[in-house]
């Protein structure tokens, strides 16, 4: 099973025009149906995501003690570097995702993360933030970025090239969505306007946890607005659609991103979206990158190209009345994961913070 391909280049052309009203409606529908969509985007180059592949790969090549000097554990970590084995993935505690698991048919369900201690990937995060014009009640999910000593020169460039692509992209799914849904395009946007959005590579290193059926980010959902993804050098992304749960193998044309839903935007639309579920892992498909990659002499580590699109950390989070309305006449599905939840009404940097700790980031 394939996702749809929403076409943003179609949107950004002209957005008053009825093919442009057409892919909105398709995007909105996909969050929907699928939790996620692929969206194409000539804007997005191949060139510029092996230069930002290439350069964390050299970065998360480095040793582990000159690494440690990136880490900033005292704000969550987001900011800087996370090392290996530091972040949980919250289904192997969370009762409400374990049922999830439980409901999959025995052959669609993830790699059976009870047990599964802390996953050993590392990542970085890079903030992608307009800084707010007002004292936020969250500073510590609004701190300044670390720059590697090492790669001083070419990392802000590199990094910020990247993300800005990114961000654009997911940025402007958001509006398709929002227009989609029958709302001002600008809703979404304009509530994460100041939001501390993140690129956030992930890097797991496959000469230490390159065998096969090997967890390398437990099945989980992510806990922000929306979530984008660009091509890996290496698969093992599986993803599961909300309205079959079916696994899904993702691969990512070129030109093209993934985008999934998070918490943030399941928590807006009242359950009418529901965040998608997600693992990575090593499979054969995994194996078969790394003997092709191993002559090259690059190094073995399976970079993803993600970016994490947050609302404003004091934006009040509650259900957008005509969303949730659609949510609860919606007729749930056969084989629909997860079941109805009650969205309290708080501030995003209360949700993030409740989500951060869950999965061992905050204390």
């Amino acid at each position: 099973m394939s996702l749809p391909v929403v076409n943003l280049d179609v949107f950004l052309h002209d957005a008053d025009s009825q093919q442009a009203r057409e892919e909105c409606k398709r995007a909105s529908d996909a969050l929907v149906e699928y939790g996620a969509l692929v969206v194409r985007d000539s804007r997005v180059t191949e060139s510029e995501n092996s230069t930002f592949l290439d350069l964390l790969e050299e970065y998360f090549s480095q040793p582990a003690q000159l690494l440690k000097a990136d880490e900033r554990p005292e704000v969550g970590y987001q900011v800087g570097v996370t090392l290996e084995n530091t972040e949980k993935p919250k289904c192997a505690s969370s009762a409400p995702c374990l049922a999830v698991i439980a409901q999959l048919a025995p052959e669609e369900r993830p790699l059976d993360v009870s047990g599964h201690a802390a996953d050993p990937k590392c990542r970085f995060f890079w903030k992608m933030q307009t800084p707010p014009p007002y004292a936020t009640a969250y500073p510590s999910l609004n701190m300044p970025n670390v720059v590697p000593k090492e790669f001083a020169c070419e990392w802000p460039e590199t990094l910020n090239r990247w993300g800005e692509r990114m961000r654009d992209a997911v940025e402007g799914v958001a509006e398709m969505a929002a227009v989609g849904f029958g709302l001002d395009r600008s809703v979404f946007k304009e509530a994460g306007a100041y939001g501390p959005h993140l690129l956030a590579p992930t890097a797991s290193d496959l000469q230490k946890y390159g065998k096969k059926d090997t967890i390398l980010a437990g099945f989980h959902t992510d806990l922000n607005f929306l979530t984008i993804h660009g091509r890996s050098r290496y698969p093992g992304l599986h993803i599961w659609a909300r309205n079959t749960g079916k696994r899904i193998a993702v691969k990512i044309p070129e030109g093209c991103l993934l985008v999934q839903a998070g918490r943030q935007l399941e928590h807006l639309s009242g359950g009418l979206v529901k965040a998608g579920y997600h693992e990575v892992v090593v499979n054969d498909a995994t194996l078969q990158a790394m003997e092709r990659i191993r002559p090259t002499g690059r190094p073995l580590i399976r970079i993803s190209s993600t970016f994490f699109y947050h609302l404003s950390s004091d934006f009040t989070l509650r259900p957008i009345d005509a969303l949730e309305r659609d949510a609860e006449t919606r007729c749930e599905t056969e084989g629909e994961l997860g079941g109805k939840e009650h969205y309290e009404v708080m501030k995003v940097g209360q949700q993030v913070e409740n989500e951060l700790r869950q999965i061992a980031l905050m204390t």
